[in-house]
């Protein structure tokens, strides 16, 4: 189902749609191509945090279940067949993926536009949850911490890139 505003045209696609799944699987390869570019650099999926990108764009602009399509599914199907995330985050990541497709669907349909600072409170909120959650799991601050001190180029690129994109993709 379509719910435009009169700026932009966001979907909240449902599970009953192929076109759910196609864009679903569309950003699933995406958030397999980056990180295996940014892997090509050392430590450039921790510090780019690659995995994350497409599913910021699936639910901001599709909806949390396309969203949520691509959270699971980037990790497991990276994992799968590449060993990337390793097993022992595997958990954590599928936490924080799942986290920032609630967040970013949630901020898009309150606001029901794409803006620099929703876009920005979606990374935040899930950066912020996901951060507490993996100190929960972990028992370990440093973990917890480790997207913020060292990922904070990922998080600048899932913020500017991911509004950048999402700007993109409304003109079509």
């Amino acid at each position: 189902m379509n719910t435009n505003t009169s700026s932009t045209a966001l979907y909240r696609l449902g599970l009953t749609e192929v076109k759910s799944y196609l864009f679903a699987a569309l950003f699933v390869v995406g958030n397999i191509v980056l990180p295996q570019l940014c892997h090509l650099y050392p430590q450039g999926g921790l510090i780019m945090l690659p995995i994350y990108f497409f599913t910021l764009i699936a639910a901001y602009k599709y909806g949390w279940k396309v969203g949520l399509l691509t959270a699971v599914l980037s990790p497991v199907v990276n994992h799968l067949a590449f060993g990337m995330p390793g097993s022992a985050v595997l958990p954590i990541i599928l936490v924080k993926s799942t986290l920032l497709a609630v967040a970013a669907s949630a901020v898009a349909g309150k606001l029901g536009r794409v803006s620099l600072l929703g876009v920005t409170a979606a990374v935040v909120a899930y950066q912020l949850v996901g951060g507490l959650v993996e100190w929960g799991m972990t028992g370990s601050l440093n973990a917890a911490l480790q997207d913020i001190w060292l990922g904070y180029p990922g998080i600048a690129l899932q913020i500017v890139g991911g509004y950048a994109v999402l700007k993109y993709l409304l003109k079509k």
